[in-house]
């Protein structure tokens, strides 16, 4: 019997040209970025690259955006499940503006929604000054970073999950609502367990998305150091000071990050994929 894989595979020439041309691309565009920030954070040695990463100001734009995405992600999550219940298991007018709506973060740059957000609630805009005399400051303060983070972010776990809701459909949900099962029960004992993985993955892509965000958030922070400035923000700021070393280290620690967001993605995926094999 002839192994159709092996009849329809491509000659041997073109996988290794193929292969190689990946293996340069990731060469060239991921290994050797990597390897020159370590090596540049590390060119003076361990005891400037820690006096850098121990800084007050580092410190403080480690806490605020790991706190950014803490908050974000959870708000992003809730937004998510209930657009993807929304559009996958009801009909309305406006159903396809309201998911087209979903990419809108995708079409608009960063910068511009961040300059939306100070034209929104800006201290001379008529928001902005009603918030300011009930003691409430939106731009140049952690909600204003947080909001700007919130926009650019929240299409992702919703759009985890509405193709893998449609791929499901309503029957064991509507199965569980004529046996006598109420919504919140239905939601946590059936729709939720069928959409756990793909949740996680969203909530893992909104996570490496809020904590390196740049544009949005460099429009409505000030720069304030030690109150405003996020990981990218303070490594732009030591970079525009010629503290290139400083910026590098930094830098490092935002690729950590990276690191162990991959490295919990490809577990969930793998996970995700291993499900999915055994429901078929």
């Amino acid at each position: 019997m002839i192994d159709n894989r092996r009849k329809n595979s491509d000659p041997a020439a073109v996988q290794v040209l193929l292969t190689i041309l990946v293996l340069l691309f990731y060469f060239s565009f991921i290994f050797l970025p990597l390897a020159l920030v370590f090596s540049q954070a590390f060119q003076k040695g361990w005891e400037i690259y820690l006096e850098a990463v121990r800084d007050p100001f580092t410190i403080e734009a480690v806490k605020l955006t790991l706190l950014t995405a803490a908050i974000v992600v959870p708000l992003n999550a809730v937004f998510g499940v209930t657009a993807a219940w929304a559009i996958t298991k009801f009909n309305f007018r406006g159903k396809s503006t309201l998911k087209t709506l979903l990419d809108l973060p995708f079409a608009v740059s960063p910068v511009i929604a961040g300059l939306i957000f100070v034209l929104l609630a800006g201290s001379r805009t008529p928001l902005g000054s009603w918030l300011g005399e009930q003691g409430i400051k939106i731009i140049f303060s952690t909600p204003g970073i947080v909001i700007a983070t919130l926009f650019v972010t929240f299409p992702f776990v919703a759009r985890e999950l509405i193709p893998l809701m449609e791929s499901q459909g309503c029957e064991e949900e509507e199965a569980a609502i004529t046996l006598g099962a109420r919504g919140w029960h239905v939601f946590w004992k059936i729709t939720l367990p069928n959409i756990r993985w793909g949740l996680l993955y969203g909530m893992i892509l909104c996570t490496a998305r809020s904590i390196g965000e740049f544009g949005a958030v460099s429009v409505v922070s000030g720069h304030i150091r030690g109150q405003t400035n996020t990981i990218p923000l303070q490594v732009e700021i030591l970079y525009s000071e010629y503290n290139f070393t400083a910026s590098f280290a930094v830098a490092s620690l935002l690729v950590f990050l990276s690191l162990i967001i991959v490295l919990i993605k490809g577990l969930i995926e793998k996970k995700f994929r291993k499900n999915s094999i055994q429901l078929q």
